[in-house]
């Protein structure tokens, strides 16, 4: 039996992360990262619109990068869902991890926010966790002294650029897998370890 997420196919891809070059290509804008490889991908460019900027992935589907910082991320999700017309499970939403090593990527039906801002504030305006989500993994910071805050907020090194590419690219594949065939073969096929160097999935 199919489940509701598969009948009712996604039709909003939300990256998230926080606006403006201050923080461009930081750990915390993992989502804007995949959303920006998807549209170069299909050849389409992000516009302002009121809720953030948003680009015309395939007939039907777009992608929308909140221009809210990532604790309102909610603010641009539910009024963007409500101008098309969708309902939660026809969202799919791609945030970085901190409990996913860098490389790894997760996909999800579903489940609670943990300790991300931005899925949290989706959860609270929209009053459900029943939304799709890939994550992208960052790990945390090896030494404790590194506060979260500044591991979130800092950009990637040159030694985990490679890694990076990588998972976004999974993550981008992810995405597609989800579009069309459904969240469930999404899981199955990118729910892995990563290849090993030199390999592709």
């Amino acid at each position: 039996m199919m489940n509701g997420l598969q009948t009712s196919p996604i039709r909003l891809v939300v990256g998230l992360g926080n606006p403006g070059p201050d923080y461009a290509k930081t750990r915390h804008n993992a989502g804007f990262m995949v959303l920006d490889g998807m549209a170069e991908e299909a050849g389409s460019r992000f516009k302002s619109h009121r809720f953030g900027l948003v680009s015309s992935y395939r007939p039907g589907i777009f992608l929308l990068k909140p221009l809210t910082f990532m604790n309102l991320s909610g603010d641009a999700v539910l009024p963007m869902m409500n101008f098309l017309r969708l309902d939660a499970r026809q969202i799919l939403v791609v945030s970085d991890d901190l409990d996913l090593e860098l490389g790894r990527i997760r996909v999800r039906p579903s489940g609670s926010p943990g300790g991300h801002n931005g899925l949290k504030s989706i959860s609270a305006r929209l009053g459900t966790d029943a939304f799709a989500r890939v994550r992208v993994g960052i790990g945390r910071p090896k030494d404790p002294r590194h506060r979260v805050i500044d591991w979130v907020l800092g950009r990637f090194t040159e030694d985990e650029l490679p890694i990076l590419e990588e998972a976004l690219r999974r993550a981008r594949g992810a995405v597609d897998t989800a579009l069309k065939e459904g969240v469930g073969a999404s899981m199955n096929r990118w729910n892995q370890n990563p290849p090993a160097a030199g390999q592709r999935t």
